[in-house]
């Protein structure tokens, strides 16, 4: 498939920036496959989803630029430090003060290095996730004006929009999906039956459109956890979706997609996601179809994808209610199986605990480094006696606070929610402007950081402040 052939051009982004021949030779050999045109196209997808927090004169600024270079560079006859030194002229010209090309907060760090070194840098800058994307779809009535408007400019606008709210999909599938999305346009727009026309269109790219905005959102959470801490999450998610089931059912679950996110996240492999995702949702149906109702009723769904999604949405059932879970000992932990010991922790005390991931992410993973600090020390049993009484207290106080803030949340609705927190706060806060204040901050935390899915990197930072000021009312 075509997309193959684009997806190879992926290496001209490091080219551009590390100057060698070897890597310039892969860039001309693309340009000269993929034509200027759909060069221009995947430059623009790939510069967008590494700047998004560029604006689409920046963007579109440096998509022009590198074009012009790559051309100039490229072209039969031209001087042969020409790639080095137009790559090293485009660096510079991101380091003044003027410089008309997105910035990244690291930028000014690359800045302060020379040469080569200075280009490296630059290659690696990546921006966080984009955990909240603002990208709403236009009607088609609007589309088709833009689009009739200047094609080309309504072409580049979308590519960037989307890019900037969905890149971290990987590559193959936006763009894949933005190259479908505008021949749709191409050919609703240009048809006699407009409406009908985007209704079929839309049902023929339904299941790339959600592969590609569901893969954004684990991939996300990938790319701001990190492999064990994000294995540790869907542990969590998938203990608190259904508490009855036993460990060696979800384990092999969330270790499964973390697999598959550490493969397909930065995977140029068109089909990556679209294989292993219908994969893991037979295993997740085999597994939690038997011991939990909502599992059941999703698997009933008529695609994997359905599937997946409903299973993805599902909220956290009610917790059990089971004695207390005591922390790993040291003869748990600091054996070969201190993984193990681990798990099941975090397992019961998931299953238990009616405090969304986020909040318990954040405080395990600490928790539990404290004790593999422990199996490192000199008397690792003296070490256990000393912190687990500290390290229980912490994490009760922290999950309290956790159901403090959150309480109410998922058992009703939005508006119902906020009628209870303002009962709630009344008697502590009389005074009625004072009160919708705080009901207005804790009502939007609890709307961002109070649900299953909730964005770990925005929610790190608020729960932090939301705990400070537990702490000082």
């Amino acid at each position: 498939m075509k997309v193959l052939v684009l997806l190879l051009a992926v290496a001209f982004v490091n080219a551009l920036e590390r100057g060698r021949d070897y890597e310039k030779d892969k860039v001309c050999k693309e340009l000269t496959n993929l034509g200027k045109d759909d060069f221009t196209s995947l430059s623009m997808v790939l510069y967008s989803r590494k700047f998004p927090s560029g604006t689409f004169e920046e963007i579109s600024y440096l998509v022009k630029e590198v074009v012009s270079l790559t051309e100039a560079c490229c072209a039969e006859g031209a001087d042969p430090d020409c790639y080095d030194n137009r790559t090293s002229a485009l660096s510079a010209r991101s380091c003044e003060s003027d410089s008309p090309f997105p910035v990244h907060p690291g930028t000014p760090e690359c800045c302060t290095k020379e040469g080569l070194e200075r280009k490296l840098c630059m290659a690696v800058l990546k921006h966080q996730p984009q955990e909240f994307p603002t990208y709403t779809e236009p009607t088609n009535e609007e589309i088709c004006e833009a689009f009739r408007k200047d094609p080309k400019g309504f072409a580049d606008q979308f590519m960037y929009e989307y890019s900037i709210n969905y890149g971290q999909a990987p590559l193959s599938l936006l763009v894949s999906y933005t190259k479908s999305y505008l021949s749709m346009v191409g050919s609703c727009c240009t048809s006699q039956s407009t409406s009908l026309c985007f209704l079929k269109e839309r049902l023929q790219i339904k299941h790339l459109s959600l592969l590609t905005t569901m893969s954004n959102r684990l991939c996300s959470q990938y790319a701001a956890y990190g492999k064990e801490k994000s294995r540790l999450s869907h542990l969590i998610k998938l203990a608190q979706k259904a508490p009855t089931a036993n460990l060696e059912d979800v384990l092999p679950l969330a270790e499964d997609v973390t697999t598959i996110l550490s493969k397909c996240c930065g995977s140029t492999s068109e089909d990556c996601m679209a294989k292993e995702l219908p994969e893991h949702t037979v295993k997740i149906c085999d597994n939690l179809s038997t011991k939990n109702t909502k599992f059941k009723d999703c698997c009933q769904e008529k695609t994997p994808m359905d599937i997946f999604m409903c299973t993805y949405f599902t909220p956290a059932a009610q917790p059990l209610e089971l004695p207390e879970v005591e922390l790993p000992t040291s003869k748990d932990m600091c054996g070969k199986g201190n993984t193990e010991a681990m798990d099941r922790y975090t397992f019961e005390l998931s299953r238990r605990t009616p405090v969304p991931e986020v909040f318990l992410s954040k405080i395990l993973e600490p928790t539990l480094k404290s004790l593999q600090e422990c199996c490192d020390s000199e008397d690792s049993t003296a070490c256990f006696n000393a912190e687990v009484p500290q390290l229980k207290k912490e994490l009760s106080s922290f999950i309290d606070k956790g159901k403090e803030l959150c309480a109410d949340y998922s058992e009703n609705t939005f508006t119902e929610y906020k009628k209870k927190l303002a009962e709630r706060l009344r008697t502590k806060l009389p005074d009625a402007t004072e009160l919708e204040e705080l009901v207005g901050k804790l009502s939007d935390f609890a709307s961002k950081c109070c649900s299953i899915n909730s964005p770990p990197l925005y929610c790190d930072s608020e729960i932090d402040a939301e705990m400070t000021n537990t702490l000082q009312s």
